[in-house]
């Protein structure tokens, strides 16, 4: 598990945006960082997001179908964070991400100011790291 001290990421990996969240380990309280678009430079972005944030740890949201199953898209983000972790050595961490990002428009319809689709997936990225702190109380140990 992540150290006491730094900042736990975790993404909300999409085929064109990956939603991305932010909790400083001691005070547990995630927020929506930012959105980046799914293309080549991807993991040159995160690393830098992560540097510029003292990531230690990284939960990823695994998504599954309703059933619990896998599918392709579990396939193809398990995919990318393997490629991720061949050029870092911050842990990863895999979420189950049932519903984060309707959850996430349901409430950014609620609040009935305008949003675009990146905030659904910066907010479903908090919703994971939420849970994940939820389920994982030792982060802070």
């Amino acid at each position: 598990m992540p150290t006491s001290h730094g900042t736990i990421l975790a993404l909300d990996v999409g085929g064109r945006r990956i939603g991305v969240a932010a909790a400083n380990v001691m005070a547990r309280i995630a927020h929506p960082l930012t959105t980046v678009e799914n293309n080549d430079d991807t993991a040159t972005v995160l690393f830098k997001i992560a540097e510029d944030e003292g990531a230690v740890g990284l939960v990823v949201g695994l998504p599954r179908n309703l059933s619990g199953e896998e599918t392709e898209q579990t396939r193809t983000v398990q995919a990318f964070v393997d490629s991720l972790q061949q050029h870092t050595s911050i842990p990863v961490y895999w979420q189950d991400e049932a519903v984060t990002s309707k959850k996430a428009e349901a409430e950014l319809i609620e609040r009935k100011k305008p949003y675009a689709k990146g905030d659904i997936d910066a907010l479903a990225a908090t919703y994971i790291l939420e849970d994940f702190l939820q389920e994982h109380p030792e982060v802070c140990s």
